[in-house]
């Protein structure tokens, strides 16, 4: 069976070689992005594989039918990137991947840290030569209340965690049955606010300019789920004013592009980043929870896994 992978990495493109011949699958590997240009690299594959950081179109994925694709396996967790119900429309499956939740949570848990012990601040201050205290102390895990939003596998490895620092921990599932009051009063109550709910319609903007006025004086928000989660230009107008104590963010709205790019010689000066980026108390890192040698080959793994187990279902009927 063949499978065309996408916007592979060396990294990954190394494990895709390794793993490929446990599942039969013959994989044509590419680190070019899947788009109308390569729409030519899935001919004769009814399987592809592709990866978070490019949105996939309408027109590629009418694309990639037409070409005799049948199924896509995104590398990722969240298929927010691709809509499913149109590639559904025009005959094309798709189906996430599952990986170690401990990566994100790890990384998580790293972010709440900085973000309560003001290390964005300390440390560059330190790379300048001003090895004084910080002005403002910092503050105890187990002093706090931490809310978590969105209790799928890598929620719930994050209170696994918590549980070790011995802090209040609030959840708010963000499920149809529960009621959305909760989550207002988890924001009213919570030191800390962590996001890990899928982004879909209904989560756009889960947390707006009314439920971020809703939280406590002081609180931090701590994003590693997807950056759309949040009203970015609420939660500057928060930070800015003081509202909040501040934040640590792996994902940003309007990432797409920036992300994953060298942009030293082309630094940024519009958008929301720059203006996140400037102030000494939010920490900002490229979408990059994910990334550990665990997760990255679960995610082949799986997403060979998932190729392989499409083309049995299809085959035997």
């Amino acid at each position: 069976m063949g499978v065309t992978v996408y916007g592979c990495g060396h990294d990954e493109a190394a494990l895709f070689r390794e793993l490929a011949p446990d599942f039969g699958v013959t994989p044509r590997i590419t680190d070019a992005a899947i788009s109308a240009a390569t729409i030519a690299l899935a001919h004769g594959n009814r399987c592809v594989s592709v990866g978070h950081k490019t949105p996939v179109g309408h027109d590629t994925l009418l694309a990639l039918a037409n070409s005799g694709v049948e199924y896509l396996s995104t590398r990722s967790t969240g298929c927010d990137h691709i809509d499913v119900k149109y590639a559904a429309s025009v005959g094309i499956t798709v189906e996430t991947i599952a990986y170690s939740p401990d990566s994100v949570a790890d990384y998580t848990l790293m972010l709440m840290l900085m973000a309560v012990r003001g290390t964005k601040s300390v440390l560059r201050r330190a790379d300048a030569g001003d090895y004084r205290l910080n002005a403002v102390r910092g503050r105890e895990l187990r002093d706090l209340t931490v809310g978590v939003v969105g209790t799928g596998r890598i929620g719930i490895a994050v209170m696994d965690r918590l549980r070790g620092f011995r802090c209040r921990i609030l959840a708010y599932g963000n499920r149809p049955t529960e009621d959305p009051r909760q989550l207002d009063e988890l924001l009213e109550t919570s030191d800390i606010v962590t996001l890990h709910t899928p982004l879909t319609d209904a989560t756009r903007h889960l947390l707006d300019q009314r439920r971020i006025a809703r939280m406590k004086h002081g609180a931090y928000v701590i994003n590693t789920g997807r950056g759309a989660l949040l009203d970015t230009a609420a939660l500057i107008l928060a930070l800015e004013t003081g509202r909040l104590g501040g934040a640590a963010l792996d994902v940003v709205e309007g990432e797409e592009g920036i992300f994953y790019a060298d942009h030293r010689d082309t630094p940024l000066t519009e958008g929301h980043l720059p203006r996140l980026q400037r102030m000494p108390n939010v920490v900002i890192s490229p979408h990059t929870a994910y990334y550990t040698d665990h997760a990255l080959r679960d995610t082949v793994h799986n997403s060979l896994l998932n190729c392989a187990a499409f083309a049995g279902r299809t085959q035997h009927g």
